[in-house]
């Protein structure tokens, strides 16, 4: 275990770093500057801002001084708010925005993998046919459109929650709706399709003719290898929901780190964009290390780190 999680942190420090790389070059290889929208903005004042920022410096050493402030957790000064760096907007922005996202999460797993449950048991049925035709509209509707239409019935039309902001808890309805729906549906498939497959196997057969309880078929022996591939998917899943979607925090305006990595795109504010892909990818790669854990604690049979006999 100790060596595998050594190798696993080698190799998410390895591509970390080329994630900082390719981001960085990226943003300089884009024409113009950050300074070079501003309306009505003199020679003198933009060379001294660049000079400010150390963008006036050889390319070689704006990447080296960028690197050694990752390692210092410092993701560098915002271009656009003066006397605020990237860590600030990142700690103001992360409450917001993992407060959503942990409610959406909620609600993709104490729905998504219930329905999901419910269909297989009724393969066929009404109940399948039912929970499959929302689930399969949940999936084709994008979160943009979900939440649109959210925002003209419930909040214009209907004055049912707030068009925006999370000053009470009727503010957190529509971007969790919007944000849990693609992943609730998708979840909700996959759990019936995983159920099924595994009810289906031999042990499972086995196992009811020994005439154990209905419970503890689908609890004991069929849930924990079902939930397998489940809690493969749901690392990405939580990793995406906890750090918000950049769409749907603009829709709602909501003060998250997606509507800040929005805003830095259209101020082409190069070191905030930077900081928050680099942070979504860390918290990205943490989580999938997680799942890699679970695995052990769902099927003992998998040895991390083992090389097949």
């Amino acid at each position: 275990m100790l060596n595998y999680l050594i190798k696993r942190i080698l190799m998410m420090a390895l591509t970390l770093f080329l994630i900082i790389t390719l981001t960085f070059f990226l943003m300089h290889a884009i024409p113009g500057g950050p300074f070079t929208s501003e309306k009505m903005l003199a020679p003198e004042i933009e060379a001294a801002l660049n000079a400010k920022y150390g963008l006036d410096k050889p390319i070689w050493q704006q990447y080296l001084s960028y690197l050694q402030g990752i390692i210092t957790f410092d993701l560098g000064p915002s271009f656009k708010y003066p006397g605020v760096r990237v860590n600030d907007l990142i700690r103001e922005g992360l409450p917001v925005t993992a407060q959503t996202g942990f409610l959406a999460m909620l609600c993709v797993v104490a729905l998504g993998i219930p329905l999901g449950i419910v269909a297989a048991l009724h393969q066929n049925k009404w109940q399948d046919t039912t929970i499959m035709a929302i689930a399969t509209m949940g999936v084709a509707i994008p979160s943009y459109v979900l939440a649109t239409i959210a925002l003209y019935l419930f909040a214009l039309q209907w004055q049912l929650v707030p068009t925006f902001g999370l000053d009470s808890w009727q503010g957190y309805i529509l971007p969790v709706l919007a944000l849990s729906g693609f992943w609730l549906s998708f979840i909700a498939r996959l759990s019936r399709s995983s159920l099924l497959e595994v009810l289906g196997q031999d042990y499972m057969v086995t196992a009811r003719a020994k005439g154990l309880h209905p419970q503890t078929i689908l609890f004991k022996h069929g849930m924990r290898n079902a939930l397998i591939p489940i809690v493969t998917v749901l690392g990405p899943v939580v990793a995406n929901l906890l750090t918000g979607s950049f769409v749907i925090e603009q829709i709602f305006a909501l003060p998250g780190i997606g509507r800040h990595f929005v805003l830095s795109i259209s101020n082409r504010d190069y070191t905030t964009i930077m900081g928050i892909t680099i942070f979504y990818a860390a918290f990205l790669m943490l989580m999938i290390l997680i799942v890699d854990l679970l695995y052990m604690v769902l099927d003992p049979r998998i040895k991390l780190g083992e090389k097949a006999q």
